[in-house]
């Protein structure tokens, strides 16, 4: 079936607003604290302009080297977030936000696994295409294989995009069998897809700058220091927990429109 993104968008809309006090709730536990909490305790290294790019990659490997358990610690605890919520728009049980949870614990290893599997395959793929580029002597034939590259990864994106709902609306345990229904249920409309997906990004990063921009113009005026850092970094992390989860409504509702009648309908008002 043809893809509708005016129809998914509403869908998705209709969800959040009907359930901003859970959802924003949940952004908060497992978005906001977790990322607020990792700037003021393990601050990224401030680059100055003109670094020489040498050192700067030496100071952010470092960076990663140290911070990595907290970086993945915060990953997990945004996946687990991500799946309680999509676990509360598609379940027809009507979970409660505590089995909601227990839900999402389920459907990690699954998700895990699927990404791990196409990051493996993503860094085999590249490692080949770099390796011939380079075989190749030539830089228009290395381009030129950069571009077929990316353009394969985003192909590959958009068709696995469906990868959550799969799991935690279909029940679906088997990351390589998760991995195929997202493959065939987007099939036919990657195209419809990948404009939806762009148009949401664009218009989500337009809408982040300006309340970023706007609201750290105002803590200026009124802070200096650290507290001004700390106050748009809290911002910035709360405008991103927003956009995620409009992100997960989207997801649920294109899983819903693509999969047919057998998928489970939108909640409406959460328990």
């Amino acid at each position: 079936m043809r893809f509708d993104s005016n129809q998914a968008w509403k869908d998705a809309a209709q969800a959040v607003s009907a359930n901003r006090d859970v959802l924003l709730a949940l952004a908060g536990v497992f978005l906001v604290v977790p990322s607020f909490a990792l700037v003021l305790l393990m601050p990224p290294p401030e680059l100055a302009d003109g670094t020489d790019p040498k050192a700067m990659f030496a100071m952010l490997g470092q960076y990663y080297s140290k911070a990595w358990p907290a970086l993945l610690g915060m990953g997990l605890l945004s996946m687990l977030g991500t799946l309680t919520m999509l676990a509360l728009f598609t379940d027809r049980s009507r979970p409660t936000v505590g089995e909601a949870i227990k839900l999402g614990l389920g459907g990690m290893l699954t998700v895990i696994g699927a990404q791990l599997i196409v990051g493996l395959a993503a860094a085999v793929a590249t490692t080949l295409v770099m390796g011939a580029g380079a075989a190749s002597g030539a830089p228009v034939i290395g381009l030129v294989l950069g571009l077929l590259l990316a353009t394969g990864l985003i192909y590959t994106m958009i068709r696995i995009s469906l990868v959550s709902p799969v799991v935690m609306v279909e029940g679906q345990r088997n990351p390589v069998a998760a991995l195929r229904r997202s493959w065939d249920l987007t099939g036919g409309n990657v195209l419809y897809l990948l404009a939806f997906y762009l148009l949401l990004l664009v218009a989500f990063v337009v809408v982040y700058l300006l309340l970023s921009g706007g609201i750290g113009m105002l803590v200026a005026l009124v802070t200096s220091g650290g507290v001004t850092a700390a106050i748009n970094n809290l911002v910035a992390a709360c405008l991103q927990a927003v956009i995620s989860v409009y992100f997960v409504a989207v997801s649920a509702a294109c899983h819903r429109q693509l999969a047919g009648p057998s998928a489970a309908a939108m909640a409406g008002k959460f328990e």
